[in-house]
């Protein structure tokens, strides 16, 4: 497996962790939305994935979790810049990259 590929891979893995979360806890959902909404404000975040991210956060939690969970071409560029950065503490995160 390429290193791009691994790296793509624990991203997944540690997204579907998140999806997993933001069924359970909505706080999730509104911290990824103020953090797109302060990458908008403060111009740190190319404004293509802001766009795109607004779009994928307006659904549901059950659809942002789909959304999170897919292996396809637009999920995997759009988690490369992820609102979702503290959904997980280290050692979720330790733990779900040290069982691949």
């Amino acid at each position: 497996m390429s290193s791009h590929a691994i790296v793509e891979s624990r991203s997944l893995a540690l997204h579907r962790a998140v999806a997993a979360r933001l069924l359970v806890d909505e706080r999730v959902l509104e911290r990824a939305r103020s953090r797109v909404a302060t990458w908008r404000r403060e111009g740190g975040v190319h404004p293509r994935y802001c766009a795109e991210w607004e779009h994928v956060l307006t659904g549901s939690p059950a659809e942002v979790a789909a959304f999170l969970e897919r292996d396809d071409e637009h999920a995997r560029a759009l988690r490369q810049a992820s609102p979702f950065a503290g959904a997980l503490d280290a050692r979720e995160r330790w733990q779900i990259l040290r069982s691949m």
